[in-house]
């Protein structure tokens, strides 16, 4: 049995950085092309949003060749300026990474006198919503230093993936495909239109071959919402997300935004859950750089913007996503719960203030070096406390715009009203089984008695269930009316995670406050594998010809096989492909292998098939096959190279040894016709001879006769193949080929590094 003790964790699902994204690090990104006219190159694509080919890109020092690269941008982009934004991708042309990244998006910190609200906006942003990762970049360009840009995190498939556990649903960048302006009249809303998507396609960028059904099916549902039908907007929006995104917009005066005049520069994306999620995307003209709300009134002078009304939009139908969730009472409790937080942990201890000073120390050199920052950010230092002109707007100095935010915020009767407290927050057991129950009771005043539930839900991309909390001494609360709450809950799976939220007649308060983001968790006791009783036995990362599953088609798969005498039980098991998101697939309930059994599943990425089908496919070029469980427990993390299409990368032994190339032996003993024994006394018999060599290589066996050889290079290539008759020597002529390391297969079996000379 598995027994996790740990109790009360603030979990939270923010944290993917590799190196490349830590916000410490300032990264060096080297481009070159074989053109000395690349500026113009890039120029003329830009136009058809095309890319042009870098002869390299090197990351760190690490090299790419080959690589795809364009200019990007709406007003940031410009062919008369030297440092335009650029977009990156490592795998237009050839199947590559870098830290599992193959999207690079540089910002050139257009219209941002500090050069650093962006990065500082979303360093902030990422405590309370899923956001992309930020950092700065220093960038060159056939040897020539272009400038530091802020690194951001790509919002891609790869994005929503690892954030939201699918790929596949409806996916919206929300701002106009065209760009958005002045004179812009199809803008994303979020208002319904009607059930035609042409009346949406103008004002949304599609990023999923399918969706519009769905993105119209939120509007129309957002657009009827109320107090009294509530549920029909949580199954289609995660309404904490968004409440949460609004709030950030209105703390920070990101007009640029869904609060603004375009009301753009965000995402949707659609979970398994049937929930949307919103994420933020664009923070550099944060912290009030742009000034129109698209209400009445025009461009914002600074004093208005410190005085911006924490319900802005509450009253206009245009900005639906603000008027229909506010008008909501225990929406509009949780937002300013959620409002209240930001305000209290970013603003009124002046934390944004020693972050935004961390990031000037860390960028001052290589600001100082950048000749082509643009005019206004001469002395970036300045716009900490100063405001600075940039054309047609007016950017405020940061401590000025949110000090006077924090006291004219701080004096509303919102923000006055004394919230609920919460406290004490105990579960009835530290670690109670999978299928039994677990009570959770607090201590909450300052709440009206029917106002307090438990959110509660089994895994990350599940929705929060949430249920009534109780102080009548019927729900393993204590005594009634001792201000201490109770609700008791089902274990269903390995771990709950769960928050407590309590509202009056004014305000709500979460534990913890940054849920949904984050909350509480307590971890079951359930039976576990332990490594080496069941194993990655074969992996098949190219299968164009040897084995169809149910459906008829050539798909990747990966064989178990179960080395003890008894039948093991996958229940909680996850496999997974990726070292960064270990749970992308769950084995279903009830799955069991046999004792010295073999068990197929399919890494095919398709979830509707009958049989076992995991949520992720393979790179012939290599990756991971991993087995853990949800508490972090890894039972094998086989890390393979490139693979040879229709070759099995199988262990020998079976079950036991290290893994070779060669025949697949699809759900069966990797070794054959040969008996473990036998196999043992092949290899030990087998003589290659000389190694290292610099042209004939010599076989032998003396044993066993040789039925086939192949020559295979370290890319997973074949560059020799033969058969034999019942020959005991073979010699094989290597002379051609290129000094190096090759791998020589005998009898589809055994595997032998050879070295040319």
């Amino acid at each position: 049995m598995k027994k996790i003790t740990l109790l009360l964790l603030f979990c939270t699902y923010g944290t993917f950085a590799q190196n490349f994204y830590d916000l410490n690090t300032i990264q060096t990104i080297e481009i070159t092309f074989a053109e000395s006219n690349w500026d113009a190159l890039l120029d003329a694509a830009e136009a058809s949003d095309g890319y042009i080919s870098a002869q390299s890109v090197a990351i760190n020092g690490t090299i790419f060749n080959n690589v795809g690269a364009k200019y990007k941008g709406n007003s940031s982009y410009s062919a008369s300026q030297v440092k335009n934004p650029w977009h990156i991708e490592l795998d237009t042309y050839e199947d590559q990474n870098y830290q599992g990244y193959t999207d690079i998006k540089l910002n050139n910190v257009i219209f941002d006198p500090s050069f650093v609200r962006e990065a500082l906006a979303y360093k902030i942003l990422g405590n309370y919503m899923d956001t992309p990762l930020a950092n700065y970049a220093k960038v060159f360009v056939n040897g020539t230093y272009i400038g530091l840009y802020t690194n951001v995190e790509s919002i891609s498939k790869k994005f929503v993936d690892n954030r939201f556990g699918s790929k596949t649903n409806a996916f919206f960048d929300c701002s106009p495909p065209a760009g958005a302006g002045p004179q812009s009249t199809s803008l994303p809303t979020l208002q319904y239109l009607g059930t035609n998507s042409a009346s949406y396609a103008a004002a949304y960028d599609i990023k999923s071959d399918t969706g519009w059904d769905d993105l119209i099916a939120l509007t129309s549902t957002l657009s009827t919402t109320t107090s009294a039908n509530t549920a029909n907007i949580e199954a289609v929006l995660d309404v904490d997300r968004a409440l949460w995104m609004l709030a950030f917009d209105n703390v920070f005066v990101n007009l640029d935004s869904y609060i603004g005049q375009f009301k753009q520069n965000y995402y949707l994306y659609k979970a398994d859950n049937g929930q949307f999620n919103s994420i933020i995307w664009d923070l550099n003209m944060c912290f009030g750089t742009f000034g129109n709300t698209g209400s009445a009134g025009g461009n914002l002078s600074t004093a208005t913007k410190k005085t911006l009304s924490p319900t802005l939009h509450a009253t206009e139908s245009t900005w639906p996503l603000v008027q229909k969730l506010l008008a909501v009472p225990t929406y509009k409790k949780r937002y300013l719960a959620h409002y209240k937080t930001i305000l209290a942990e970013a603003v009124s201890n002046g934390s944004y203030l020693t972050d935004a000073q961390a990031l000037q120390t860390l960028i001052s050199a290589a600001v100082s070096l950048d000749v082509n920052k643009f005019s206004y950010q001469s002395n970036i230092a300045t716009n900490l406390t100063s405001d600075v002109s940039v054309g047609n707007n007016t950017e405020p100095g940061l401590s000025g715009l949110m000090s006077a935010r924090n006291t004219y915020l701080s004096a509303l009767s919102d923000f006055t009203n004394t919230q609920p407290s919460i406290s004490n927050v105990t579960p009835s057991s530290t670690s109670p089984s999978v299928g039994g129950t677990v009570s959770v009771t607090a201590a909450v005043t300052n709440t009206t008695t029917s106002s307090v539930y438990l959110g509660y839900r089994s895994n990350k991309n599940a929705v929060f269930s949430k249920v009534q909390m109780f102080d009548d001494g019927a729900h393993n609360d204590g005594t009634a009316n001792d201000n201490v709450y109770g609700a008791t809950i089902t274990v269903a799976d390995v771990a709950i995670q769960y928050y407590i939220y309590a509202e009056n007649a004014n305000v709500g308060k979460f534990s913890p406050e940054r849920a949904e983001h984050e909350f509480y968790t307590i971890n079951a006791t359930y039976p576990t594998i332990t490594a080496g009783q069941l194993v990655v036995n074969e992996i098949m990362a190219s299968n164009s010809v040897t084995v169809m599953d149910d459906n008829g088609d050539y798909e990747d798969w990966f064989e178990l096989y179960n080395n003890t005498d008894t039948t093991l039980s996958l229940d909680n098991l996850y496999a997974s492909d990726s070292q960064t998101n270990l749970l992308k697939w769950q084995f279903p309930t009830g799955t069991t292998i046999a004792p010295h059994s073999y068990l197929i599943v399919w890494a095919d990425q398709d979830l509707t098939e009958t049989g076992l089908h995991a949520d992720f496919k393979f790179s012939a070029g290599g990756e991971n096959c991993i087995l853990s469980y949800p508490d972090g427990t890894i039972i094998e993390n086989i890390i393979f190279g490139a693979q040879t299409t229709d070759m099995g990368y199988a262990r020998i032994p079976n079950g036991t040894g290290s893994f070779v190339i060669q025949a697949p032996t699809f759900n069966a003993n990797n070794e054959g016709n040969l008996s473990v024994g036998q196999f043992e006394s092949f290899k030990s018999s087998l003589k290659l001879y000389p190694n290292p060599t610099s042209n004939i290589l010599n076989i032998s066996n003396d044993a066993f006769a040789i039925e086939s050889i192949s020559v295979i290079n370290m890319q997973g290539q074949t560059l020799f193949s033969s058969a034999y008759a019942n020959e005991n020597k073979v010699a094989v002529d290597l002379s051609n080929y290129a000094n190096g390391i090759y791998l020589v297969q005998v009898n589809k079996q055994s595997v032998i590094k050879v070295v040319k000379r």
